[in-house]
């Protein structure tokens, strides 16, 4: 039976679980961070698993259910993800950067179907193994084997997860803080890199400590402007949810323990919504 998102926010391991996820995924921007940023705000995050599952759900025998670039502004017009405008460019991008890639054309020459390349699968694969590792430190469960055990794993799994996401309210509507920095470009990642740096001992204090020292050094590594990082900390600050332990931007930052709590909170949520899809997809090896 999968967890559902009470059930993790209130499992002890979670915090060293989500910890070790954040590191993974800092490690996964290290080495392709432009790939990288392709899910590293709320937005493209949405759009990109939206792409995915029409990728997946295609029918290579009836064109007209091919992943094209107007098959995909309308599905994201349809969940209100983004404008027709914003779908477009991001098509455009994913394109220009060979994330995704023309594919044959079928019996309508007219009409270009698209495909994801191989690295983008590739870093899509590790995503989900990131979070279904954590699952399985949580219950001791063999998501993880099974997943790598299936040559399909990704293409049945991933149409399901998009579709829990799609569908969340705390997915689309994120609370506060975290709200601040889902709409960031790369603001995925900038949460990630502060929790990675949280001692999960000290989780229950109201200022937690993290790794950050310098905002340069910080906005550097991100690949972020300077400005833009810290307009979007001085916002967090003024809302009492980061701070710094000495003089500002050269002093290790905190983060307020509500704003640890929605990350956390965000985190449940999400490893709920994979877990109901990988318990749909996988339902006898899962029980077994």
């Amino acid at each position: 039976m999968a967890l559902n998102a009470e059930e993790i926010a209130a499992h002890p391991a979670l915090h060293r679980s989500v910890r070790a996820q954040a590191l993974a995924m800092n490690q996964a921007y290290e080495a392709n961070p432009r790939l990288s940023s392709a899910f590293a705000s709320q937005q493209r995050w949405l759009m990109a698993h939206v792409g995915l599952a029409l990728h997946f759900r295609r029918d290579p025998s009836d064109y007209r259910k091919e992943l094209t670039t107007a098959r995909f502004i309308d599905v994201i017009r349809q969940h209100q993800v983004a404008s027709r405008n914003t779908a477009d460019a991001f098509i455009k991008e994913m394109l220009h950067y060979n994330f995704i890639e023309l594919a044959p054309a079928g019996e309508d020459g007219r009409i270009r179907p698209l495909q994801p390349t191989r690295s983008s699968l590739e870093e899509v694969a590790g995503w989900m193994l990131a979070h279904l590792q954590t699952l399985d430190s949580l219950d001791g469960a063999n998501r993880l084997s099974i997943f790598l055990a299936r040559p399909d794993a990704l293409a049945t799994l991933q149409p399901l997860v998009a579709d829990g996401l799609l569908s969340s309210n705390p997915v689309r509507e994120p609370r506060q803080t975290f709200s601040l920095f889902t709409w960031l470009n790369n603001g995925g990642v900038v949460m990630d890199w502060l929790i990675s740096g949280v001692d999960p001992d000290h989780a229950g204090q109201d200022r937690i400590p993290t790794g950050v020292v310098s905002i340069g050094d910080f906005a550097g590594w991100l690949k972020l402007s300077r400005t833009h990082l810290a307009r979007k900390l001085r916002d967090a600050e003024e809302m009492g949810s980061v701070g710094w332990l000495g003089q500002r931007g050269n002093s290790v930052m905190w983060v307020s323990n509500d704003f640890y709590r929605e990350y956390m909170t965000a985190q449940a949520v999400k490893l709920a919504i994979i877990d109901t899809a990988f318990a749909a997809c996988f339902p006898a090896l899962t029980d077994g």
